[in-house]
């Protein structure tokens, strides 16, 4: 069900219908010339009907990333469901690992080219990637846990 044509357009809606017309001209479906002339009409458009007829010959893009109008209600049946707490918990986890992982190699691998050209050398690196993977370590095992 469309929106009703007859509802005020806010500031966001009018940016939103501009920046689809850049992305229609950057592509090439309108012209320089016919986009200046759209974007006029939104900036000048009062309703949402005034913005649709900006618009009407053009393809819709990026649905999933409109709001839902108002006249939807809060229907849900096209709207991806969204990851729990603990499935982005663990994603941020992973990341966190990774980050871990990566500076942890770096510093070791200058500790271990410096160890190698004869330098007597204190590994500091383990002050960087001792606590640091002690605190990812604690936080993944007392962190959220997942039910169901």
């Amino acid at each position: 069900m469309a929106p009703n044509p007859d509802l005020r357009a806010s500031d966001a809606d009018r940016d939103r219908v501009a920046a689809n017309l850049r992305e229609h001209c950057a592509v090439g479906r309108i012209t320089v010339e016919e986009m200046n002339e759209r974007l006029d009409l939104v900036y000048e458009a009062r309703t949402l009907g005034q913005l649709q007829a900006v618009t009407h010959d053009l393809p819709e893009e990026d649905l999933h990333q409109l709001p839902v109008p108002a006249a939807q209600g809060n229907s849900t049946a096209s709207v991806a469901p969204r990851p729990s707490g603990g499935d982005l918990y663990r994603r941020g986890g992973r990341a966190m690992w990774g980050t871990w992982a990566v500076v942890s190699g770096i510093n070791l691998t200058v500790w271990l080219i410096i160890a190698l050209t004869g330098h007597v050398v204190y590994p500091w690196w383990l002050w960087v990637a001792g606590p640091w993977g002690a605190l990812i370590l604690l936080g993944s095992l007392l962190g959220p846990k997942r039910h169901g």
